[in-house]
């Protein structure tokens, strides 16, 4: 089926831009030539990119010091600093700078609906948990709350297969979970799109494409491994290189005229 092309809306950040829906379906080989276009985005401002992954990192870890509540708030603003970071792309893509504003553009532009992202994405994690408990039993929960490392122990030993299993759901529904996930925060603040219509056409565009996204996620789950000898240190560059290599992806499937190499 022929896609439709709309033009993105008056107030997006870039209207030149326009939205391709319900997306593209991509070569196989798409999915390492985003890893490619991904990898030229990172080279143009590498100091910027870890210096956000940094901040990014410290920002969780304050906020992490308010139990519960601070970690599922900066789960709830990562479509937030997701935007923003799409936003930095298509700077560096226009020959532009990555500016530190850039990491918190999506404060500015489309919060209230990254806002809403942010909040589906955890009541789902939410609901996969207290599906992922009905298996396992609550009695897990519980002796984990207890702090006794041998109650723990005994628990979970004595609990083995529905573990397992509960770990297999868990991958089951987290993968549509991402799927709605994986395009919403570009689509809303590149194009002005409601967050249920820009989850339901990241959704729509993963399922298209699974076959390019199997590619790569084989390639990056190897770069992952790389990353992670020296130290972990190469996870600095694994990272932007993730957010880069999907915005790559973002512009082949959902936008035109076609993603060109960082201008100089």
């Amino acid at each position: 089926m022929t896609a439709v092309t709309e033009t993105a809306g008056a107030d997006a950040p870039d209207s030149d831009l326009k939205l391709v829906v319900p997306g593209r379906g991509v070569p196989l080989g798409s999915g390492v030539s985003w890893i490619g276009a991904g990898w030229r985005l990172f080279v143009r401002s590498p100091v910027m990119w870890i210096v956000a992954i940094l901040i990014l990192f410290v920002i969780a870890i304050v906020m992490g010091f308010v139990p519960f509540i601070g970690s599922l708030a900066f789960q709830v603003l990562n479509p937030v600093f997701a935007a923003g970071l799409v936003i930095a792309c298509r700077s560096l893509e226009q020959g532009g700078e990555f500016e530190l504003e850039h990491l918190f553009a999506g404060f500015k532009s489309r919060f209230g609906n990254l806002l809403v992202v942010g909040l589906l994405v955890v009541v789902g994690w939410v609901a996969i948990f207290f599906v992922c408990m009905a298996f396992v039993g609550f009695g897990v929960l519980g002796a984990i709350l207890s702090g006794d490392p041998e109650n723990v122990r005994a628990t979970i030993l004595n609990s083995g297969l529905s573990i397992a299993l509960a770990g297999l759901v868990a991958l089951a529904l987290s993968v549509p979970l991402l799927m709605l996930y994986w395009f919403a925060p570009a689509l809303v603040v590149m194009h002005g799109m409601t967050p249920i219509d820009a989850m339901k056409a990241s959704f729509g565009a993963c399922l298209r494409n699974v076959f390019p996204f199997l590619v790569y996620g084989i390639v990056m789950m190897l770069l992952a491994i790389v990353a992670a000898i020296p130290l972990g240190l190469g996870m600095l560059v694994w990272v932007p290189l993730a957010i880069t290599s999907t915005y790559a992806s973002y512009r082949e499937i959902f936008t035109d005229p076609p993603m060109a190499g960082p201008q100089a």
